[in-house]
C-alpha cells in the first residue's frame, strides 16, 4: 500500500465516498428524523439476481468491527464484512425525471443485473 493509499484509508476507513449532493441529502434526511444518533449504514448482503445486494439505511447501532467515516454532521458506517466489497465506491443522489434516489458506483462490481439492484 502506498503512502497516499494509507492516508486515504485513515481519512476514510469505511472506504465509501459520498458526493456532495448525496451528503446533503443524507444530512437532510437525518435532520427530518429529528435524531442526532443516526448514521448511514451501507452494507452488502447476499441476494438479488446477481448474487450481492446493497443496503442503505439509518442505524444507531455500533457493531464490532464497524468502519466509520465522519462527514459534516453524520457518519457513514460499513460493517467489516462489507468493507472489501465497498472500498472505493461512490454514492451519489439523483433527483431527475429519469432517475431518483441514491446510486452506487462501485469499482469492485464485476457485473450487475439489468435492474441495477444487485452485483457480483
Amino acid at each position: 500500500m502506498t503512502a497516499s493509499q494509507t492516508e486515504s484509508v485513515k481519512a476514510n476507513p469505511a472506504g465509501v465516498v459520498l458526493s456532495d449532493v448525496a451528503a446533503q441529502k443524507v444530512k437532510a434526511l437525518i435532520e427530518q428524523e429529528g435524531r442526532d444518533d443516526l448514521r448511514l449504514r451501507v452494507a452488502v448482503q447476499p441476494g438479488g439476481c446477481s448474487g450481492l445486494r446493497y443496503q442503505l439505511f439509518f442505524d444507531e447501532r455500533s457493531l464490532d468491527g464497524d468502519a466509520v467515516t465522519e462527514y459534516d454532521g453524520f457518519g457513514v458506517v460499513v460493517d467489516r464484512m462489507s468493507v472489501p466489497y465497498l472500498t472505493g465506491a461512490t454514492i451519489d443522489f439523483a433527483d431527475r425525471i429519469d432517475a431518483q434516489g441514491f446510486t452506487i458506483d462501485n469499482p469492485n462490481a464485476q457485473g450487475s443485473c439489468a435492474c441495477g439492484d444487485s452485483f457480483h
